[in-house]
């Protein structure tokens, strides 16, 4: 969808802006969309913006993924509806009996005229959001059928809907589970997975939605050691592969060494979830790397002694 073609139809919009004055930075309104923490990296945490974030790729492990651009102009009121808000929210200095004027002025100037003003949003999980916000304006008045530079398209709205994309962050499981052996296959596969697809839309309610969704496809497994010291299998589709009696081992990792010379006395094993990424209907010419996940374990791997007994 086209912004271009549904600005001067807005109505739907309700962005409570602050009572600021045009010319310089800062926020515009007290409403929030945020994310979650969770693995210690934080989902993205819009500020000032009418954008909606929806779906079940939320709640998850984020990849600590960064908006292109931090901060952004979203289409507003009209010139009426602001200067009414303006002058409803704007409060009289009795030190300084001009300044309400003065900050009504740029609104008073633009009555009659045909147009919207935009106003300035950002994402304040990212460490330059409010210095971007701030390096803008916190109004601009734009004529119908037009965008204003920095103001958001299509494809910074599926940018920001990559960015709350988040996945589970599961829980390793082995077999054998408390202690290896050597040349012992170790079964590997993944719990708390739950959906293995993921998906979350980004709406500016009236105008625009776009959606993205990674879905599971594969895991990668690191032994924690040297070829020399382990065998790798990675044949294991999304999950891993629970050990099953008399199925073939393709998932997990053989350890050729005892881990009794590692700290811990432990090999430290990396398990990565893969989960690639796709835009909904292609309403932007580009891709996402998939989503990469990992979790670790600790896999002690001992030695089995035997005794060889004389008789007669």
């Amino acid at each position: 969808m086209i912004m271009n073609m549904v600005v001067a139809g807005l109505l739907l919009l309700n962005p409570n802006p602050n009572p600021n004055t045009a010319g310089g930075g800062g926020g515009v309104s007290s409403v929030e969309a945020r994310g979650s923490q969770s693995g210690r990296k934080a989902e993205i945490s819009l500020k000032n913006s009418q954008i909606i974030i929806s779906g079940n790729g939320r709640g998850g492990r984020s990849d600590g993924y960064r908006l292109k651009r931090p901060c952004w102009y979203e289409p507003s009121q009209n010139a009426e509806e602001m200067l009414d808000f303006q002058q409803r929210s704007t409060r009289v200095d009795p030190d300084a009996p001009q300044s309400r004027q003065e900050t009504l002025k740029p609104f008073v100037e633009k009555l009659g005229e045909e147009g919207r003003w935009w106003t300035v949003a950002h994402d304040s999980s990212d460490p330059n959001g409010v210095s971007c916000q701030m390096a803008l304006d916190t109004y601009v008045f734009v004529p119908p059928g037009t965008t204003p530079p920095a103001g958001i398209t299509m494809a910074e709205l599926v940018d920001i809907a990559r960015a709350a994309l988040t996945v589970p962050e599961p829980k390793i499981e082995l077999n054998p589970d408390a202690k290896s052996y050597v040349n012992l296959p170790t079964w590997v596969w993944l719990s708390g997975i739950g959906e293995t697809t993921r998906s979350v839309t980004a709406t500016l309610p009236g105008i625009m939605s776009a959606t993205v969704t990674a879905t599971l496809e594969d895991i990668q497994i690191d032994a924690g050691t040297t070829a020399d010291r382990a065998e790798v299998k990675e044949e294991c589709g999304p999950g891993g592969k629970p050990y099953a009696k008399g199925a073939a081992f393709t998932c997990g990792v053989r350890y050729l060494r005892a881990s009794i010379d590692q700290p811990r006395d432990a090999y430290v094993l990396t398990v990565t979830s893969v989960w690639p990424i796709e835009i909904e209907d292609d309403v932007v010419p580009f891709a996402y790397d998939p989503i990469e996940v990992g979790v670790t374990r600790d896999v002690p791997v001992g030695e089995v002694q035997s005794t060889v007994r004389k008789t007669g």
